[in-house]
């Protein structure tokens, strides 16, 4: 599994902290910036990693800005995207069972580094249902999001 990670410059230190846990567990990623915490638009880092899942490129997304909520509705605008915001693990669980979220999104004003931990391993740890839930799912990719 490979993942793409890329965050804004409200998100950025919460970012470095899930890189190095990433690293820690030996789970290979791509980080596609921000690379400070100076301000950046965060819709060019939701497209960069959301362009990157859809290629091929990354199995997985996460994507960190101030709620979580911007990456997510910029990232989801391409197709075959299915970003997730969460805030605790239980959500970030389902998300990637019910849902089968590909893209992980994390609100760094929101949650501290400890709860944005125990979602990313939640999230990582979680697998696609299928079932009852990929009738669902093709229906939101039948509509365009």
């Amino acid at each position: 599994m490979r993942l793409a990670v890329g965050s804004d410059h409200a998100g950025y230190h919460l970012k470095q902290e899930l890189l190095a846990q990433l690293s820690k567990e030996g789970i290979p990623y791509d980080d596609l910036g921000t690379n400070s915490s100076e301000s950046v638009d965060y819709p060019d880092f939701a497209h960069k990693v959301a362009e990157a899942v859809r290629a091929g490129k990354a199995d997985l997304g996460v994507l960190v800005c101030g709620t979580g909520q911007g990456m997510a509705m910029a990232a989801n605008k391409l197709s075959g995207i299915r970003a997730a915001v969460a805030a605790e693990p239980y959500s970030a669980r389902l998300s990637r069972e019910h849902n089968d979220a590909n893209i992980l999104c994390l609100g760094a004003r929101v949650v501290g580094s400890g709860m944005a931990l125990e979602c990313l391993g939640a999230w990582l740890s979680a697998s696609f249902q299928g079932g009852r839930h990929q009738r669902r799912v093709d229906k939101m990719e039948r509509r365009g999001g």
